[in-house]
């Protein structure tokens, strides 16, 4: 097991470098120059001059990769031009919303989806499978900024039970800032139920099918028995993947949900980084969604040899 990890690993780091060269070239070679945006276009010459020789841009594309790499080891990931703040600080403050939202939501469409996958799965055609259907075409055809316009003008306007938006900080209270979450986090997780539900009750049906469940009821043991304790758990595979996907997804993908409910999220501060021409900040923001990637594909990787004795065997 040691062996399988450092070697995915290894390719985890590899990995990172690639997508990290990729991420610094792409950005390096956007049209427009980030000193002219930030001084506008009545600034002389010498202070643009000044100002690209500060920023850097005046070097090399190759040696500018090089001293970012360093500085990105050293937990150095430059300085906001829009902002004026170090942008790891400026990330981990809006992951500070994000991450919590992501987790929220994650944890939401997962005590939806696998029982009612599961109960699809054990009631094929039957009417809790066609609710389940109905449940997951619904959740998948609905954008989640439209459900959370919807939450807000039920749950804020109409009965007032929850904030329309906004987010006060978790220095204002775990409650407080629990509750705040609460309509994006379901407005995000409907969606993602919808899909991991179809997802859940194939993977079991698959496996209902395999000789070792029939066994076990051959056995004398009863079918919810038989489906929890033997389909259930080698129906997993598939839903971890999907599960470890729709995480990335959150971190990354919730900036209309957060723009709806005006949440400092990571995804928001993304989408304004790119409205100003914030080339460092962009570079890091995408630097660290595509590591979450990597990083999650490797853990995802590594729950399948614990969830899969057969593929542990054959990894080794």
């Amino acid at each position: 097991m040691i062996a399988v990890i450092l070697r995915r690993l290894a390719s985890l780091i590899i990995t990172l470098f690639a997508v990290s060269l990729i991420i610094y070239v792409v950005m390096g070679l956007l049209p427009g120059d980030p000193a002219a945006i930030m001084l506008g276009t009545s600034a002389s010459p010498d202070t643009l001059a000044a100002l690209q020789k500060q920023m850097g841009l005046d070097q090399p594309l190759a040696l500018r990769y090089l001293h970012w790499l360093v500085a990105v080891f050293r937990g150095d990931l430059g300085q906001s031009y829009t902002y004026g703040v170090p942008v790891a600080g400026l990330i981990l403050e809006r992951l500070a919303v994000t991450l919590p939202l992501a987790l929220m939501a994650v944890c939401l469409s997962i005590l939806i989806a696998i029982p009612l996958g599961v109960a699809a799965a054990r009631n094929r055609n039957g009417v809790v499978d066609f609710g389940a259907g109905l449940f997951s075409h619904v959740g998948i055809a609905v954008p989640g900024f439209w459900v959370g316009l919807l939450l807000i003008l039920v749950f804020s306007t109409m009965l007032g039970w929850m904030p329309s938006g906004g987010f006060p900080g978790w220095q204002a209270g775990f409650g407080v800032a629990f509750t705040a979450l609460v309509l994006p986090a379901v407005a995000l997780a409907l969606s993602q139920a919808g899909v991991l539900t179809r997802v859940c009750r194939s993977a079991v049906l698959e496996v209902m099918n395999e000789d070792f469940v029939r066994t076990a009821r051959a056995k004398g043991l009863s079918e919810r028995v038989a489906l929890w304790r033997h389909a259930v758990p080698n129906a997993m595979i598939p839903v971890v993947t999907m599960i470890g996907l729709q995480f990335t997804f959150l971190i990354a993908g919730a900036v209309l949900v957060e723009n709806v409910f005006n949440l400092p999220g990571l995804g928001r501060l993304a989408y304004q980084a790119l409205t100003q021409r914030d080339i460092v900040v962009m570079q890091a923001v995408v630097l660290f969604f595509s590591g979450l990637v990597i990083v999650m594909n490797f853990v995802v990787d590594i729950a399948y040899l614990f969830i899969d004795p057969r593929l542990r065997a054959g990894a080794l």
